[in-house]
């Protein structure tokens, strides 16, 4: 004969047995690693986001300097080239920042009493580089030759943007690795003539579709998508 106090906790076992079901465990782990990998895509997601924005990559961003200077009015009301000032931009790996006697060769003559430019007077008079701040910055761990670009027919304003409509500088493009590498892997698409290197505005003389192709064949520009391309 079995112990009524013995039957009801056998019958209240079976109760609870019962109540989850042998798959529960299944279902249980299953939601775990959903959730986890839900929480993993929405991190990755706002990781994007926050790197792809201006914000990140302060594209568009005007930089404080300590002297005003107006692409505006150099390039594009005065038409001066880019290449009288960043001297060293086709020959060089760096663009190279005016020294001061370049200022000076115009600023000696006009504007001599202008007190926004007494920075580049009191400059010229010490042989003191004025401290610009650099608006288009590569880390560190990226190598880029100005020179190479210019050779192969990169225009100033692919990368710059229309520096002949920017009262003060700004960065036009995010400098990403990405964007990069959608020049690098179809340069036909950007490459000009060599002559129209610095034209702002530039307008193909035929469609780039056929114009591409024919200057990546005479300029015999590579499509360079390795990683010591950039990274040295």
């Amino acid at each position: 004969m079995v112990c009524p106090i013995a039957r009801r906790e056998r019958d209240s076992d079976t109760a609870m047995a019962q109540i989850f079901k042998p798959t529960t465990n299944s279902l249980a782990r299953t939601s775990i690693v959903i959730a986890l990998l839900v929480v993993g895509a929405l991190g990755v997601l706002t990781f994007e986001l926050i790197a792809d924005s201006r914000y990140a990559t302060r594209q568009g961003d005007m930089r404080e300097q300590p002297i005003p200077f107006s692409h505006t009015h150099h390039v594009g009301s005065m038409g001066i080239d880019c290449r009288y000032c960043h001297t060293g931009v086709d020959n060089s790996p760096h663009a190279m920042v005016p020294p001061t006697k370049t200022c000076m060769n115009c600023h000696s003559q006009i504007w001599i009493n202008s007190a926004t430019l007494e920075p580049v007077r009191e400059s010229y008079r010490t042989n003191q580089s004025i401290r610009w701040t650099k608006v288009h910055d590569l880390p560190d761990f990226v190598y880029f030759n100005h020179s190479i670009h210019v050779a192969k027919g990169v225009g100033c304003e692919t990368c710059h943007g229309r520096v002949d409509q920017m009262s003060l500088m700004s960065q036009q493009s995010s400098l990403q690795m990405r964007w990069c590498l959608d020049c690098h892997r179809a340069p036909e698409k950007y490459v000009r003539p060599r002559e129209f290197v610095t034209t702002m505005g530039y307008e193909p003389s035929e469609p780039q579709e056929t114009l591409g192709p024919k200057l990546v064949r005479e300029y015999h520009i590579q499509k360079l998508e390795t990683c010591w391309t950039c990274h040295r």
